[in-house]
C-alpha cells in the first residue's frame, strides 16, 4: 500500500532508519538548550550541533530524527505562496564519524523508491561541480541516468557558514512534469522554474575552514540530511500547496468553517485563511514547548504570529477569541506523533486564550493611540517611530497601521520604521551573542578527557590537576594570589548545572593552596574550578586533594531539595500544568520559576508552605538511582521539558512523594532541611510566576530579623508584640481621619475664593472664560470646584493646579459655549502641551495633566487665544 499520509511517512521514515542501526531521538524541543546563537529550532540539525563538534558525546553514531521547526524569516510570504510556513517539520538522517556518501546517498535512494514508492523516472540528483566522488555513487552504485544527475556550484550545493565544518552536499529533487516547466528544452534542477521540486538534501561535512580560507579534510567527516515532512508530503499526495496536505487541510477546513466562508471563492479571504492555518499550528507548538507571550525573544515571536493570526480572524469576521479552539483539531492530527500535546492540551488553550483577550483590549487601544498620532500630523506621513512605539509597545501589527492610514489618503515612514526594527535585531543579536562557548574557550582544541564527579559520595577526594587556564591561556603553572582555572581528572566539586551554582572551597596539593570561588562545567564535560592560589605554586600536573566546603554544600543540598518538593506540592495545589520554567539553589536561598496564569491568593502561598513543611516534619528519606530513561519515565519521574538526556539519567525520590530526574545534589533526609519559609511570588512573565525561599538557618535568620523589626515597631507604637497589630491599624485609621479633614480645609479654602475667581471673568467673542491656577487642590477636587463656578458662569472655565510639582489641569465648556465653537477637550489638549503633557476629552469637559509648573500662568494665557480665535 502506497504510503501518502503525512503522519504515516513520518513514522516509515524513523522505522527504517530504525531498521538501518540508527538511535532514534523523538523531536528535540522548539526552544534551544545551551545554544544561544538561536531563538529557536530552525533545522534538524540544530539541537545536534554539540555532537557534530565534539562538546558532547552522541548516545549513538547514527541518529535519525523527525525534528520540529520555525522560522520566521519568511513571514510575510506565508499564506501567499505554496510553500512558505512558520512551523514545520524536518525528517533528517545523521552520522557523527560513522558512515558517509555511500551509505547516504544509497539508504536515501532505498528509502523513496521502496518505501514510498516514488516513480524512478521522476527522481533527479545534483552534486556539488567538482565532487566526482557523489557523482560516481549516483551513477555507478544506485545507477541513475547520468542525464539525471546535474552538477551545481557553491550557492546551491556546498554547505557552510564562515569557517569551521562543511561540506558539498547532494540534492533530490522530484519532477512534477512538463506543464510546471518552463520553455527551455535544457530544463532541468537548477532552473528557477516550478517543475523539479528539492526534497531532501545531504550534507557532506568533511572539511574543516580555516581562517585563510582552506579547506582543511575532517579526520571524522559527518553526515547530516533534511527533507521537509510537508514537501514530500505534498509529492506523496499530488497537491500544489502545503496547505492541501491531509493534516493541515484538516486545520484549514476548521478555519473555514470558523469563518463561514467558501475557500477559494475570495483570494484576499483565502491568504488569511492560510495564515491561520499556519499560524495555529505554531503557536501551538511553541506554547507546548514552554514559549511564553511577551515582548522579548522567542515569547515576542510567539505574540506576533499570534496577534498576526488573530488580526487575519478579524479580516474573515471571526468574533471574539478563536484561535484557542482551533487548538483542538490542532492537536487532533498531531497527537500521533506528540502524544505531549493531548497531556497539556488544557494548558495550551488557555495561554493561546489569555493572549488572544489581551489582544482584543490591545487593537482597540491601538486604533486610539493611532487616531491620536493621526490628529497631531502634520503632512501626509506618519514617522517611523511612532508606528514602531505601536507595534513595538502595544502589538499593533505595521501592516494594520498602513491599512489604516491609507484610508485617509496617508502612508507610514516604513524606511524609518525598517530602521527601528533593524536596531531591536541588532540588540536581540547583541544579548544573545555571536559565538557559543566552546568557539571562546582555551580548552576546545586539548585532548584533555572529561571530569569524573566524585562528589556525590563524598566532599573530600583526590584528583590530578590536567590544565591551568590563566587569563584566557593554557599555562604550566601559576603563583600567590593568580586568578586561574583549574580542571582535574576526577573532583568532588558541584560544577554549576540545573539551576544549582557550583561548589566553594579548596584544592590543596603538595606545594599549595588553591582557593575554590566557583565551579563551572567546560567544553566536553571538563570541570573547571575557578578561583585564585591562596598559597605556594600549582603546578600542571600533580596530584591535589579535594575539599568542598560542607557548610555551602550542605546548604545548596537543603535548597535543592526543597525545590522538588515543592514542585510536587505546586502541582497538586495549582493543577498538572504546572511545569518549571527556571530555578536557582544557591546556599542563601532558592528561587523556582514556574508556569501558571495568575497571581497566587496570600492564603494559597500559606498552604503551600504549610504542605511543604508537612513533607519536611515527616522526615521523608531521599534517595538516588540511575536507571534507563524509559524505565525512570515509566516509574513517573518528572523530566525537565527540552532537557537533554542520556540513555542512563539519575532519579531523585523524595520518599513516595516526589520523583525527578536531576543530577544535583541533595540531602539524604527531608528533615534535614529544617525549616521552608516563602519570600515572594510574583509574576516575572506572561502565564510564568516565580516563588523565592529559604530554608534551614536562613530561616531562623529571617524570624530573628522579622522579631527584632517587631520590637522596634511595637515600641514606636507604645504596644507589645502582641497588640502591635491593633495599635497599627487604629493609627493608620487616624492617619486617614486626619487626612481627610485636611482635604476638606483645604477644598473650603479655595471655595472661600471662588467669587474673586468668579469676578475675574472675561468676555471674549461673547464667551464669559474664567481661568484660575488654585496651589495645593487635588485633582479629584477641580471637578467639584469647577462646578460650583459653572453655576453662576455661562461659558468656559479652565482650572489648573501644581500640586507636589505636578500639574492638574480641567476644561469645561457649558452648551452656549459649545454652540459658539468652544470644545473643552481642544482646549485643554493645547494648553497641556504648554505645560509639557497631554490629555483630552469631551466637548464640555476635560482633564489634563502637565509636568512644569512654572508654564501654568503662560498655558491659562492661551485659553483666552484659543476662543479669541474661535
Amino acid at each position: 500500500m502506497k504510503i501518502t499520509g503525512l503522519n504515516e511517512i513520518r513514522q516509515s521514515f524513523l522505522d527504517f532508519f530504525e531498521s538501518k542501526d540508527h538511535y532514534v531521538r523523538k523531536s528535540f524541543s522548539l526552544v534551544p538548550q545551551s545554544d544561544k546563537s538561536l531563538l529557536l529550532i530552525n533545522a534538524g540539525m540544530a539541537p545536534l550541533k554539540t555532537y557534530f563538534t565534539g562538546e558532547e558525546t552522541p548516545p549513538n553514531t547514527k541518529m535519525a530524527t523527525c525534528q520540529r521547526c520555525m522560522r520566521t524569516a519568511d513571514l510575510d510570504n506565508v499564506g501567499y505562496t505554496s510553500r512558505h510556513a512558520t512551523f514545520f517539520e524536518m525528517l533528517g538522517n545523521f552520522s557523527f564519524g560513522d558512515y558517509f556518501k555511500v551509505e547516504s546517498l544509497q539508504w536515501g535512494w532505498e528509502y523513496i523508491t521502496e518505501v514510498l514508492g516514488l516513480p524512478v523516472d521522476n527522481l533527479w540528483a545534483t552534486v556539488y561541480l567538482t565532487d566526482d566522488e557523489a557523482y560516481d555513487i549516483w551513477k555507478d552504485v544506485i545507477g541513475i541516468d547520468e542525464n539525471r544527475i546535474v552538477r551545481l556550484g557553491k550557492e546551491d550545493n556546498f554547505w557552510e557558514k564562515g569557517t569551521g565544518p562543511c561540506g558539498p552536499c547532494s540534492e533530490i529533487y522530484y519532477d512534477r512534469g512538463p506543464k510546471y516547466g518552463c520553455d527551455n528544452p535544457d530544463c532541468k534542477p537548477g532552473c528557477e522554474c516550478d517543475r523539479f521540486v528539492e526534497f531532501w538534501n545531504h550534507v557532506f561535512t568533511q572539511f574543516d575552514k580555516d581562517e585563510q580560507g582552506n579547506y582543511n579534510d575532517l579526520a571524522n567527516p559527518n553526515i547530516d540530511t533534511g527533507m521537509g515532512l510537508e514537501r514530500i508530503a505534498c509529492i506523496m499526495q499530488d497537491v500544489e500547496s502545503i496547505f492541501e496536505i491531509d493534516t493541515l487541510k484538516h486545520v484549514l477546513d476548521a478555519v473555514v468553517a470558523k469563518a463561514g466562508i467558501v475557500y477559494n471563492a475570495d483570494k484576499k479571504q483565502s491568504v488569511s485563511v492560510k495564515i491561520i492555518t499556519d499560524h495555529v499550528r505554531a503557536v501551538t507548538f511553541m506554547v507546548l514547548d514552554g514559549v511564553m507571550p511577551n515582548n522579548e525573544g522567542r515569547g515576542y515571536v510567539l505574540r506576533k504570529i499570534l496577534r498576526r493570526a488573530y488580526r487575519h480572524g478579524k479580516l474573515l469576521g471571526i468574533e471574539g477569541i478563536f484561535l484557542n479552539e482551533l487548538v483542538d483539531t490542532v492537536i487532533e492530527v498531531s497527537k500521533e506523533a506528540y502524544p505531549e500535546l493531548v497531556e497539556k492540551k488544557d494548558y495550551i488553550k488557555k495561554v493561546i486564550a489569555l493572549e488572544e483577550e489581551r489582544f482584543q483590549q490591545t487593537i482597540n487601544q491601538g486604533l486610539d493611540i493611532l487616531k491620536s498620532y493621526v490628529s497631531e500630523l502634520e503632512g501626509q506621513v506618519l514617522s517611523g517611530d511612532k508606528a514602531f512605539k505601536l507595534y513595538d509597545t502595544y502589538g499593533f501589527p505595521i501592516d494594520l497601521t498602513k491599512e489604516i492610514l491609507a484610508e485617509d489618503n496617508l502612508t507610514v515612514d516604513e524606511e524609518a520604521f525598517n530602521e527601528e526594527m533593524k536596531k531591536q535585531k541588532e540588540r536581540a543579536r547583541a544579548a544573545r551573542g555571536d559565538q557559543s562557548a566552546w568557539e571562546k574557550n582555551a580548552l576546545a582544541d586539548t585532548d584533555i578527557p572529561a571530569t569524573e564527579f566524585k562528589g556525590y559520595s563524598s566532599l573530600d577526594g583526590h584528583g590530578k590537576i590536567m590544565a591551568i587556564v590563566s587569563e584566557g591561556e593554557l599555562v604550566d603553572s601559576i603563583g600567590e594570589n593568580t586568578k586561574a582555572e583549574l580542571v582535574l581528572d576526577q573532583t568532588t566539586f558541584y560544577a554549576e548545572s540545573g539551576g544549582q551554582v557550583g561548589d566553594l572551597g579548596e584544592i590543596v596539593t603538595h606545594d599549595g593552596i588553591f582557593v575554590v570561588t566557583d565551579t563551572q562545567k567546560a567544553i566536553m564535560d571538563r570541570v573547571t574550578h575557578k578561583g585564585y592560589v591562596k598559597t605556594g605554586l600549582i603546578q600542571v600536573g600533580v596530584d591535589a586533594k579535594t575539599e568542598v566546603d560542607e557548610a555551602v554544600r550542605m546548604a545548596s543540598a537543603r535548597n535543592h531539595t526543597a525545590t522538588h518538593i515543592l514542585h510536587k506540592v505546586l502541582k497538586e495545589t495549582l493543577g498538572d500544568h504546572v511545569e518549571q520554567k527556571g530555578s536557582l539553589v544557591e546556599p542563601s536561598k532558592l528561587r523556582f520559576d514556574f508556569s501558571h496564569f495568575e497571581g497566587i491568593d496570600f492564603k494559597v502561598i500559606q498552604s503551600i508552605e504549610e504542605e511543604v513543611n508537612k513533607r519536611l516534619f515527616e522526615a521523608l528519606p531521599v534517595n538516588t538511582e540511575e536507571l534507563a530513561i524509559a524505565d525512570a519515565k515509566a516509574k513517573g519521574a518528572t523530566a525537565l521539558f527540552g532537557e537533554k538526556y542520556g540513555d542512563t539519567v539519575r532519579v531523585v525520590t523524595v520518599g513516595d512523594f516526589s520523583m525527578e530526574l536531576c543530577g544535583g545534589t541533595h540531602v539524604s533526609n527531608a528533615s534535614q532541611i529544617g525549616l521552608f519559609k516563602i519570600l515572594s511570588e510574583s509574576g516575572i512573565a506572561a502565564g510564568v510566576r516565580r516563588i523565592e525561599a529559604i530554608t534551614g538557618s536562613e530561616v531562623f535568620n529571617y524570624l530573628s530579623h522579622v522579631e527584632d523589626k517587631m520590637k522596634h515597631v511595637s515600641a514606636l507604637v507604645k504596644g507589645t508584640m502582641e497588640d502591635v497589630d491593633t495599635k497599627v491599624e487604629s493609627l493608620a485609621n487616624e492617619v486617614k481621619s486626619l487626612q481627610k479633614e485636611i482635604e476638606k480645609m483645604k477644598s473650603k479654602a479655595a471655595a472661600s475664593g471662588l467669587d474673586d475667581i468668579i469676578s475675574s471673568a472675561k468676555e471674549i467673542s461673547g464667551i464669559k472664560v474664567v481661568t484660575a491656577k488654585l496651589a495645593g487642590v487635588q485633582p479629584n477636587n477641580l471637578r467639584e470646584l469647577a462646578d460650583k463656578i459653572s453655576n453662576k458662569v455661562d461659558g468656559v472655565i479652565v482650572l489648573a493646579s501644581d500640586n507636589s510639582e505636578k500639574v492638574a489641569l480641567l476644561a469645561m465648556a457649558s452648551e452656549s459655549a459649545i454652540a459658539k465653537g468652544a470644545h473643552a477637550g481642544n482646549i485643554i489638549k493645547e494648553v497641556a502641551k504648554i505645560t509639557g503633557g497631554g490629555g483630552g476629552g469631551r466637548p464640555n469637559m476635560a482633564q489634563a495633566g502637565g509636568k512644569d509648573a512654572s508654564k501654568i500662568e503662560e498655558a491659562l494665557s492661551r485659553v483666552l487665544t484659543i476662543i479669541d480665535e474661535l
